[in-house]
């Protein structure tokens, strides 16, 4: 045991040592030192411990720093100005929003256009969750121009894909493994997501739910502590009137479970409309041929135009929802033209109503048209203005006894479950948000009926649905995730044989006795790749000297069942053996032979991978 402890510590010794003089080379930090002393001296669970509280605070603060300067922004606009000055404000700020995060992508970010949620799961299943550096950044200046001036979107997607870069990033820079990595960059996304709502359990979920799903790993530590770390900043740093906080409700009554279920039901299939429309508006900007800029004009007009006459499309709209989830649905109407109308109850129904339809279109031409943020924020929204549109609808058709505040606190879990495709979150965050664990039965009778409504239509979210197709992203199916981890780069045998098109049977017999294939590919003069020959076909003409002059290559060589490219993933290169039958395909690189690929060398670093995950 003696000796085994003084190899530990040389191994620890070499270790900092070389991380010392990297870092002393690049001009290191003294912190980045003192982090790379500590992981020297720490066991892999310590410093991952202490990584998930670094990487929390950070990230739990720029959620943080992220929330008030919006709310700043919203409350200059929304409470210190004049109703027609608040109108020019509509017109000018949403516009002027979007087109300047565009022409900021266009000009410093070189035209980037992956952005939100699948933008993470998409490196963590093909880049190794190696996430750009740019990303730690980026998109909280986007967003918050984006949302800050007006646009109909969320921030917690941003925050999200910040938090988790700073995870990544965080590995990156002290040489932590892939699965190291991932953690981190969840933990990251965890602990923006606990500080945008002061809601550490709903942060750990959304990192189980969304981030993580697929990936199999033990730790989950770091998960709590960077939830911590972020809740703890938000609520030190943060006021009550920007966090997301409701208090008034009333006590469950089973005798209202009839109502429950129909906001179920509603919230399903409100959910499917929400992301059907986002799609179509989605499919209409990337087939729109425009400019970036001109797509982005395009886009904020309509949004200021539907921000000038419902004003809760402005920005996130939490205000609005909390007015709602008071009892106040008169005061919504006070910053519109609505105001100039009877203020009848049925007036209300056609506003709230009108603002649940045409939330999901800003919200879609926001974001498609250029502007950054996410779904996260507008289908709380949406579901706020769902539940209390389903209340004000029941006290009009003379039902009794309706939970309002209940029902809209509920149907904001509803949406966003059937929208995000994460019930488990949507319920955590709503019964941390508003103190309401005594709703924990019509938040989970709402969200599991909106999440199963949600899968029957679609199984897989449609966010990530045609990325699960193309395999760009894990799901549930754990074999498939462990091949997507399986790189071309690291598969391919370049040691090959090959011979010119136009060689005669003497040179390709030469060329097969130095080698040790079975299989010689066939090119020209450019390695472009023309054809394979295997010991197979050479085998019945190869012991006939008469024609080792006069056969050519050409005459020989077959073409081969299947070609793959090195950009191809694993699961497509599987599907192409099983569909020619055969054991080795050649790899081509703009059209030119690089190598082969073999069954064999894929069954082995996939079993090393199983072994690798069964033993984690």
């Amino acid at each position: 045991m003696s000796q085994f402890n003084h190899i530990r510590k040389y191994h620890s010794f070499i270790r900092f040592r070389k991380d010392f003089e990297q870092f002393s080379m690049k001009k290191a930090r003294s912190y980045e030192l003192v982090i790379h002393w500590l992981h020297s001296k720490m066991n892999r669970s310590q410093f991952l411990l202490l990584s998930g509280i670094l990487v929390g605070c950070a990230a739990g603060l720029a959620g943080v720093v992220l929330k008030l300067l919006v709310h700043y922004i919203h409350y200059v606009i929304t409470y210190k100005v004049h109703f027609s000055t608040q109108v020019i404000f509509y017109i000018v700020f949403p516009f002027l929003g979007i087109v300047l995060t565009t022409l900021i992508v266009i000009w410093f970010f070189k035209g980037q256009s992956r952005k939100g949620i699948p933008a993470i799961l998409h490196e963590i299943a093909l880049n190794s969750s190696l996430i750009p550096p740019v990303k730690m950044y980026s998109q909280i200046l986007q967003s918050a121009i984006t949302v800050g001036l007006g646009g109909s979107a969320g921030l917690e997607s941003p925050i999200a894909v910040t938090g988790a870069a700073l995870g990544s990033n965080y590995a990156r820079t002290y040489h932590l493994g892939y699965k190291e990595r991932t953690l981190l960059l969840a933990a990251g996304a965890t602990a923006g997501i606990a500080a945008a709502f002061n809601a550490p359990i709903a942060g750990m979920m959304f990192a189980f739910e969304i981030l993580l799903t697929g990936v199999v790993f033990s730790d989950f530590m770091p998960l709590v502590v960077a939830a911590v770390c972020g809740s703890l900043l938000s609520k030190i740093i943060l006021q009550e009137e920007v966090l997301f906080h409701f208090e008034s409700r009333v006590p469950f009554n089973y005798h209202n479970l009839p109502f429950y279920i129909a906001l179920g039901l509603l919230c399903g299939f409100y959910a499917r409309y929400f992301v059907v429309l986002s799609q179509k508006v989605e499919h209409f900007f990337k087939h729109l041929k425009w400019s970036a800029l001109r797509k982005a004009m395009l886009g904020g007009v309509l949004v200021s135009a539907l921000c000038v006459i419902l004003p809760p499309l402005f920005g996130e709209g939490y205000t609005s929802v909390k007015s709602l989830a008071s009892g106040g649905g008169e005061e919504i109407l006070q910053n519109s033209f609505f105001r100039y109308l009877p203020l009848q109850s049925w007036m209300i129904l056609v506003f709230t109503g009108c603002i649940c339809l045409l939330k999901a279109f800003a919200t879609s031409l926001t974001i498609q048209s250029g502007g950054n943020g996410g779904n996260f924020a507008p289908s709380l929204f949406a579901g706020g203005f769902l539940g209390f549109f389903f209340a004000m609808l029941c006290v009009q058709l003379g039902f009794t006894d309706v939970p309002v505040t209940n029902l809209v606190i509920v149907g904001m879990a509803g949406v966003m479950a059937g929208v995000m495709y994460a019930p488990l979150t949507a319920i955590f965050l709503i019964a941390e948000s508003s103190s309401g664990y005594d709703l924990f039965i019509p938040l989970m009778i709402v969200s599991t009926i909106s999440f199963l409504m949600a899968k029957w239509f679609s199984p897989i979210s449609p966010d990530i649905n045609e990325l699960a197709k193309e395999g760009k992203v894990f799901t549930r199916e754990h074999d498939k995730n462990i091949l997507l981890l399986l790189k071309m780069e690291d598969l391919v045998d370049r040691d090959i044989l090959k011979i010119d098109i136009n060689a005669t049977l003497r040179q390709l017999i030469d060329v097969v006795k130095e080698g040790t294939r079975n299989i010689i590919g066939v090119v020209n003069q450019q390695q472009v790749l023309e054809g394979i020959i295997t010991l197979d076909d050479l085998r019945p003409i190869m012991f006939n000297p008469e024609l080792y002059d006069t056969m050519t290559v050409k005459k020989i060589m077959k073409a081969p069942p299947a070609v793959v490219t090195l950009k191809d993933n694993i699961n497509y290169v599987i599907n192409k053996f099983e569909e020619a039958n055969v054991w080795a395909l050649p790899v081509v690189q703009d059209k030119k032979l690089v190598g082969f690929i073999s069954k064999s060398s894929i069954l082995n670093k996939y079993r090393l991978l199983l072994q690798e995950y069964s033993e984690g």
